[in-house]
């Protein structure tokens, strides 16, 4: 299956979804704020990265900037799983290159489609 990456602050949250993906076959990697996002996106190039937003160093906004604008990482998809629900901050993870965005705490199977689908466009 695929290699996916969790960028997320919250330990609760991340073995939450981690828990999801492992029981769909993929390979977990996590990292706890934008910097390490984006460093271990480039160590491990992913197939597919979520991304919180509100986290230390780094928001999540600027990290998907980072993996999405480079030339190493840009065919990488990167959905943002976040609180942060207001239709200015959705626009705005999708300008920052987001194929996606998910409002938390983002229902199993909406998680588990997302994830799908856009494994399916990259392969």
């Amino acid at each position: 299956m695929a290699t996916i990456l969790i960028v997320d602050d919250s330990a609760t949250m991340m073995e939450g979804h981690k828990r999801i993906l492992e029981k769909q076959g993929h390979t977990v990697h996590s990292a706890e704020d934008g910097e390490e996002g984006v460093a271990k996106t480039l160590e491990i190039m992913p197939d597919l990265v979520l991304m919180d937003v509100v986290m230390p160093k780094m928001n999540g906004f600027q990290a998907t900037r980072k993996i999405t604008k480079n030339a190493l990482t840009q065919h990488i998809p990167v959905v943002i799983v976040t609180s942060k629900d207001q239709q200015t901050d959705i626009m705005w993870g999708k300008r920052q290159g987001a194929s996606d965005y998910l409002i938390k705490p983002a229902d199993d199977a909406q998680l588990k489609a997302t994830v799908e689908r856009l494994l399916m466009a990259v392969t």
